[in-house]
């Protein structure tokens, strides 16, 4: 009898983030806020890249109207009140709503609270919003107080396109 090893399947990655872990960074304007990438490719065996973390609109912030040519997107609201516009049509962006966004579907997102931060969970496949985030953003450290509000870098168009952006004249 031929005596064969029992084969292990291979086992991913493991990540667990505290909540002031992940790559942080504050936003330019219009947006401002901060983001936390929390899964990416960059610093984490995925077979199938992807990336994922979240975003915090101050009160009256807004993510300007944007596609992504190949990637699909989730986005999942966490707390605060404002609206999604996807391919013009507005719907509550508040805590419990989730919105898939398939690529090249043009959409944005509005903080319309006074007083309140809209904070969301993204997904997006595959990866390379996070790259963007970085190159336009500015490193966040915890427990900081946020900048003044800064301009997006001037080759912010150039940025968009290489990273996960339909080119605005395209929109």
């Amino acid at each position: 009898m031929e005596n064969k090893a029992e084969e292990t399947p291979a086992k991913g990655d493991l990540l667990i983030l505290k909540p002031e872990e992940g790559k942080n960074f504050w936003q330019p304007v219009p947006a401002n806020g901060h983001i936390s990438v929390r899964i990416s490719p960059d610093f984490l065996g995925v077979e199938t890249p992807f990336s994922l973390g979240t975003q915090t609109l101050p009160p009256q912030g807004y993510v300007r109207e944007h596609a992504h040519p190949v990637h699909d997107e989730v986005l999942h609201f966490i707390s605060g009140r404002g609206k999604a516009v996807v391919e013009g049509v507005e719907y509550p962006a508040e805590p419990g709503v989730t919105i898939f966004v398939g690529r090249n579907r043009k959409h944005m997102f509005i903080n319309t609270s006074e007083d309140q931060e809209l904070h969301w969970l993204w997904f997006i496949q595959p990866n390379g919003l996070e790259h963007f985030f970085e190159e336009i953003g500015r490193p966040m450290q915890p427990g900081e107080a946020a900048p003044e509000p800064f301009a997006r870098p001037e080759n912010v168009l150039e940025i968009e396109q290489r990273t996960a952006f339909v080119a605005a004249d395209k929109l």
